[in-house]
């Protein structure tokens, strides 16, 4: 497989992937709190109640994994994938990948480019084994790992795939580095307009009080 293959199949639209750190916390516990209980299944391999997915959140470990996402105009995660690397010491090559997508924002490919962002940082970081696991009724999970070429290994009602990664590159090295950019930008443009439009709404809501007023005192 290609540098080019694992950064970017051919991808129609740009979609900014932002890494997401510490800050973040709260919002991608509001994003998985958002996923039905069928989506929980799915991402956690349980029905997770709204208080584990607190934990799960409040437990991530910024410094050792690595976790992107996808905003919306309003800022709102809509994707959040999250790429865990292996603490034991015998295994440091080696990275397992989990994502979940709202269901208003299926069907635009944000599962498969949040798994080529991961792929590309995954490498970069000197991974060269990267595992999903999944539940194997998940067939949107299992169609991402197909199409990157993993190997798949059913086991009743899970799925492990394995996919091996080639070595990091120049190409793939800037390629993130660009990617990260845009996104950072991305962002920084999001919040300017939903600052200038909640800023808008505000004065709208000043205007109606003020007209209000008006029409009672029969001004």
């Amino acid at each position: 497989m290609t540098d080019t293959q694992l950064v970017s199949r051919s991808t129609p639209v740009v979609i900014p992937i932002r890494s997401l750190g510490p800050s973040h916390r709260d919002r991608i516990a509001a994003h998985l709190v958002a996923l039905d209980e069928h989506d929980r299944y799915l991402r956690f391999g349980y029905a997770a109640s709204d208080e584990q997915i607190q934990r799960y959140a409040q437990g991530l470990d910024f410094d050792r994994d690595d976790i992107f996402g996808v905003y919306n105009r309003k800022l709102e995660l809509i994707a959040v994938a999250h790429l865990a690397f292996s603490n034991d010491p015998k295994h440091v090559s080696c990275a397992e990948f989990g994502v979940s997508v709202l269901k208003k924002a299926r069907g635009r490919g944000l599962g498969a480019r949040l798994f080529e962002r991961a792929v590309m940082h995954a490498r970069n970081e000197g991974v060269d084994m990267l595992f999903i696991h999944a539940l194997s009724e998940n067939t949107a999970m299992i169609k991402i790992a197909r199409n990157s070429g993993a190997t798949l290994e059913r086991a009743g009602s899970e799925t492990d795939a394995y996919l091996r990664l080639p070595p990091a590159t120049l190409d793939s090295r800037m390629s993130e580095m660009v990617e990260e950019q845009i996104a950072l930008t991305d962002y920084r443009l999001k919040v300017q307009a939903k600052n200038f439009w909640d800023f808008l709404a505000g004065v709208q809501e000043v205007r109606r009080g003020v007209q209000h007023g008006r029409h009672k005192s029969g001004g």
